[in-house]
């Protein structure tokens, strides 16, 4: 995957207003009463980000908040802190980087794009005018926090394991997560490559994998994608 380290300001040229099916799939947006929704469709910006191109950088300071629409990311550290990690992967529907904007701190994390994405972004300046104003939109904040808390804690136990088969499910499981991607349902478009940028293997061995887990009825690989059969199952794999 080759990378891209393009300026936000070029990211931000590129962008344009959101298009009404792409409105529809922001579920924060059905938080919000007439003048706040006015506010926040005036204010969001959407933009198509190439395979290996970054949309955040660690050190960077933060100027929106963001979501994917269509696509997939990844989240990640920087190499030169230390050993590369790979947090978690962002499949669409998922809005990420709520508390970076709440301590207006720069970027810890990489979001890269693991393949052509369409990522929306909401200023700085709306998030707080929005937090100062909407009691829907800071529930939906603070359910954001909590879920990704425990996906993290998830993270961390997942990168532990040395078991490929359990790395490879308890993986998938996490971006089934219906509170943090709501756009994904029962299928991910996913491929075995993308999946092993995310979990650190081989296309060979994820492919190994998403056999043994589709033996066990927990998975169906499909054309383009996985479909989960089992979710509860693939989240305690192991």
């Amino acid at each position: 995957m080759r990378s891209g380290v393009v300026p936000a300001t070029a990211l931000l040229a590129r962008s344009r207003a959101p298009h009404a099916v792409e409105l529809r799939s922001i579920p924060w947006l059905r938080t919000l009463d007439r003048v706040e929704r006015a506010r926040a469709e005036a204010d969001l910006r959407v933009v198509d980000v190439e395979v290996g191109e970054y949309v955040c950088r660690v050190g960077r300071p933060v100027t929106y908040w963001f979501g994917l629409i269509d696509g997939l990311l990844k989240m990640s550290n920087d190499s030169a802190l230390g050993l590369p990690m790979t947090f978690t992967g962002l499949p669409p529907g998922g809005w990420f980087g709520e508390g970076t904007v709440l301590k207006h701190e720069p970027y810890r994390y990489n979001i890269q794009a693991l393949r052509r994405s369409v990522v929306a972004g909401l200023t700085v300046a709306t998030f707080d005018w929005l937090l100062d104003r909407s009691i829907g939109f800071n529930r939906f904040v603070m359910m954001q926090l909590n879920e990704r808390l425990g996906q993290f804690i998830g993270a961390r136990e997942i990168d532990r394991l040395t078991e490929p088969d359990q790395r490879v499910a308890r993986s998938l499981a996490a971006l089934f997560h219906p509170v943090l991607y709501p756009g994904v349902g029962e299928l991910l478009r996913i491929t075995q490559q993308e999946l092993g940028y995310l979990v650190g293997l081989s296309r060979q061995r994820v492919n190994v994998a998403l056999g043994h887990l589709q033996q066990q009825q927990l998975i169906r690989i499909e054309y383009g994608g996985v479909r989960v059969i089992d979710l509860e199952r693939l989240r305690r794999y192991g």
